[in-house]
């Protein structure tokens, strides 16, 4: 049961490392939009500057414009290559999959702490969820160290997987209650 307890524990962190990395690359993604736009603006006020002002703002202004181009295009070819949108897709897929073997452990340590199964299906059951950590290891993007600390933060320190008994209480009706 020992170990059982652990890779739930193991699967809990990774799972939400997954949903934390998912949220930072949507951020990530926000963020470059915003500079793809603002960079796009500058651009275009740049041209028409140039196109519609006197002799003294076109060239200055045809040159700025050349310029933030020119960074324009430098963070598109980024934006190409590295994706955010992407990657948060592939991290929320992840976490989607953990989860799902994360409330199976959670249900093997229940029907083990009621002691609904033997030793033996436990075994099995056990192995066929690491078997299918396996597999979804084996696609999974990559974590990073903030998305860690993330994790760990909200886990601990914000208990964003627990809840208090009149919470759950809240979610169920009247006759499921424990009061």
């Amino acid at each position: 049961m020992a170990q059982i307890r652990e890779c739930y524990g193991r699967v809990v962190y990774a799972t939400k490392t997954h949903e934390k990395c998912a949220d930072l690359c949507t951020r990530r993604l926000g963020h470059l939009k915003i500079w793809q736009i603002i960079l796009s603006a500058v651009t275009t006020s740049g041209l028409l500057a140039a196109l519609f002002g006197g002799d003294k703002v076109s060239y200055p202004a045809t040159l700025v414009a050349a310029l933030i181009s020119l960074l324009l295009l430098a963070l598109n070819a980024y934006a190409k290559d590295i994706d955010p949108g992407q990657q948060a897709e592939k991290h929320k897929k992840t976490a989607s999959q953990l989860w799902d073997v994360r409330e199976s452990y959670l249900s093997l340590l229940a029907d083990l702490h009621d002691q609904r199964l033997t030793s033996e299906k436990a075994s099995a059951k056990r192995d066929e969820l690491q078997a299918r950590l396996v597999a979804i290891y084996g696609s999974a993007p990559r974590t990073n160290p903030k998305a860690y600390a993330d994790a760990s933060r909200g886990l601990k320190e914000q208990e964003e997987l627990t809840f208090s008994d009149a919470e759950i209480d809240a979610f169920l009706p009247p006759s499921l209650r424990s009061r």
